[in-house]
């Protein structure tokens, strides 16, 4: 449906806004001026939301806030944000009378004119995505008719932009489990960068969360699915796909190792130069030595975004972008140094094996500070690379204990080689880091866990986490 006909669609349609966050702010806005009879519903008080909750009331939505939220729900269009899941019984129930549920991703996948260009995974989606967003603007920096939009879970909804978007433009967009959730339509071109146990305290289990995120390619009008072929649960995907796949691995040398379709094409790097195999023909597309981001995982978000970018963008593109970027803020982002210490951030690290990830690229074995809200994910594969690569750790926040009881199984760690300290607090494990270290060390927060037991997102805990170093 384009945006004109769902327009004489919506008007006079009474709709549900469930939750008002980050993406569905702008929905509203989206809604009212066009025509639809908006109820905002939330299970925040008015005095918690703020002034917002006079602004959008002002504007004409009816607001439905406090514990009740959820009461009456008898809107004809249910719009739920991806933090709720689409089972719960007040959406069921809706649905079972004939309203539809959907959420502003979905709606503005079916807006859209421009070829939609998605990133999910467990690690490595916010990276990749920049790093795709770069490379079309890169291509089409001297073409005025092509725009890059990019947005979703990286933090800018892209629905309130839709209307200014033509079929010439591209969209960018990182997508999260929440969102992906019972979706049931997929950018043209998706990534899923790996899949590794995560937000297992919102999902059932290991196989809703996979599933979850096949939806990035299993619906219309997905063209193309890019795939981690080291990665054992996403190399298996491929197996089971009737439209084109590109695999891309760091440690494969040849197209030869894929398991290639004539229809599907790989990345992968040999002697040092990364490849594209694409229509029976190998292409060299840069040396890898060339990405200023440091370690394998940013080798392969570049090659994630290689491979979804191929068929819209040259190697020229690619190698200008790989050569100049250096990096998402509070990604693996060194901050300060003082007193020879080095302070790294990457407050973005949200997984245990993120951060396992970060601390093998790191120059130097790092004092860590580990430890953050609870997704559900196992803290072995953690200690592990604490023990392999860390010089310390300082264990904080709600996991502190299931990460120290990780860390108490291993020998390093019961002789007394890797130096563990359990600080609950957050400032106050920052400080004993600062304390700890000494000239020449590295002071790297990489919390292999979500912020939310203390912080309202991961940018602000890195911004907390440099505000406290300045002092040293």
């Amino acid at each position: 449906m384009n945006l004109l006909d769902w327009m004489q669609y919506i008007r006079g349609k009474r709709c549900a806004v469930v939750g008002i966050g980050v993406s569905n702010r702008p929905l509203i806005g989206f809604l009212l001026i066009r025509g639809a009879i908006v109820v905002a519903r939330d299970k925040k008080t008015r005095e918690e939301i703020g002034e917002y909750a006079d602004e959008i009331e002002k504007q004409g939505a009816i607001l439905k806030l406090g514990e009740d939220y959820l009461e009456d729900l008898d809107e004809e269009i249910i719009f739920r944000s991806p933090g709720l899941r689409p089972d719960i019984p007040a959406f069921k129930e809706a649905v079972e009378r004939g309203a539809v549920l959907t959420s502003e991703m979905e709606l503005f996948f079916e807006l859209t004119p421009a070829t939609v260009i998605g990133i999910t995974g467990s690690d490595g989606k916010t990276t990749s995505t920049t790093l795709t967003g770069l490379i079309l603007s890169q291509e089409y920096k001297d073409d005025e008719k092509t725009r890059i939009f990019v947005g979703g879970n990286i933090g800018t909804p892209l629905l309130p932009m839709v209307a200014d978007m033509t079929e010439r433009d591209f969209a960018v967009v990182e997508l999260s489990s929440f969102q992906l959730q019972g979706a049931t339509r997929s950018p043209h071109v998706s990534v899923i960068t790996n899949v590794t146990p995560n937000h297992l305290n919102w999902h059932t289990g290991m196989d809703e969360y996979t599933l979850a995120k096949t939806n990035a390619f299993r619906n219309q009008p997905c063209r193309r699915v890019v795939l981690n072929a080291e990665n054992r649960i996403t190399a298996e995907m491929g197996k089971d796909v009737d439209i084109p796949v590109t695999y891309f691995s760091s440690k494969k040398e040849s197209h030869e190792e894929f398991p290639l379709r004539e229809c599907d094409s790989a990345v992968y790097v040999r002697e040092g130069k990364i490849y594209l195999w694409n229509d029976g023909t190998e292409r060299e597309i840069m040396q890898a030595a060339q990405l200023l981001l440091r370690g394998r995982h940013n080798l392969e978000n570049l090659m994630s975004a290689i491979a979804l970018t191929f068929d819209y963008a040259s190697p020229e593109s690619v190698r200008e972008v790989a050569t100049t970027f250096t990096g998402v803020k509070h990604r693996m982002e060194p901050v300060r140094v003082s007193n020879g210490i080095t302070y790294y951030d990457s407050s973005i690290d949200s997984t245990p094996v993120r951060t396992a990830a970060v601390l093998s690229a790191m120059p130097d074995k790092p004092i860590v500070i580990c430890g953050g809200s609870d997704k559900g994910t196992p803290y072995e594969p953690l200690a592990d690379a604490i023990c392999e690569y860390a010089k310390a750790a300082v264990i904080t926040g709600a996991t502190a204990g299931k990460i120290l009881t990780a860390l108490s199984q291993k020998e390093e760690v019961q002789e007394g080689k890797i130096p563990v300290y359990l600080q609950p607090d957050f400032t106050e494990a920052v400080k004993l880091a600062c304390t700890v270290a000494q000239s020449g060390d590295i002071v790297l927060l990489s919390p292999a866990c979500a912020s939310f037991d203390a912080f309202k997102d991961y940018k602000e805990r890195g911004m907390v986490f440099r505000s406290i170093i300045e002092q040293y």
